[in-house]
């Protein structure tokens, strides 16, 4: 039997809350890969901070600075295109499993802004049934407290179905993409093959004329 232990480490290995920060200039754009599921939502926060060289550290963004937010699906089709402020929050679903590409960069066009400094952003990327608020959903269903850690639990088993599904998808691209590569290579030994010997038939033909001619023969 699985230790209680290791399920609850099991559960929260999937689908962690991602959260980092990063530095950009005012034309630069930063992406980020996210292995996604299909049919799962994920939710996005940030906000963003301008150097202060006064003060020697990072201030809160003003409300004239903002994001945009882009974020491409594995197909390399844009599913969200939108304008943020400087600070914001997005959510979408995935409709493909694969990797996400999630690209933030400034839309301001007012160099003032950035005087030559840095915009600190701060994103939070939650995935899965870690985007549910369970004490909202608690008070608009009025569940108890064991009828919420039951849903919670359902969540938590269907997410774990999901990524299992998606490493299910992942070894048949796999397995796909090693058949082809070992086929190619299977054709290109045989092409190799015939090309020597079609060349050593040449050869041995070439000669046999060479020798003919010279009398040698």
């Amino acid at each position: 039997m699985v230790p209680a232990a290791a399920v609850i480490l099991l559960l929260a290995w999937i689908y962690p809350s991602d959260t980092l920060y990063f530095h950009i200039g005012e034309t630069e754009k930063k992406c980020f890969i996210e292995e996604i599921p299909d049919e799962t939502m994920v939710i996005g926060k940030y906000r963003t901070q301008l150097w202060d060289k006064q003060t020697g550290s990072f201030l809160p963004s003003t409300p004239g600075l903002g994001m945009h937010v882009e974020i491409k699906d594995p197909d390399t089709k844009i599913i969200l295109s939108r304008q943020y402020g400087s600070d914001g929050r997005f959510t979408f679903t995935s409709h493909t499993p694969g990797e996400h590409q999630i690209c933030l960069h400034s839309n301001s066009t007012k160099m003032a802004l950035f005087a030559g400094g840095k915009l600190r952003v701060h994103l939070d990327i939650q995935v899965g049934e870690h985007t549910n608020n369970y004490p909202e959903i608690a008070a608009k269903d009025k569940l108890t407290e064991l009828q919420l850690r039951v849903r919670q639990l359902l969540d938590q088993v269907e997410q774990i179905q999901k990524e299992q599904n998606y490493q299910r998808y992942r070894e048949e691209r796999f397995r796909m993409t090693s058949e082809s590569t070992n086929q190619r290579v299977l054709w290109w030994s045989i092409t190799q093959t015939l090309i020597l010997i079609v060349t050593g038939i040449w050869q041995m033909r070439h000669l046999k004329s060479f020798f003919e001619a010279k009398k040698l023969v």
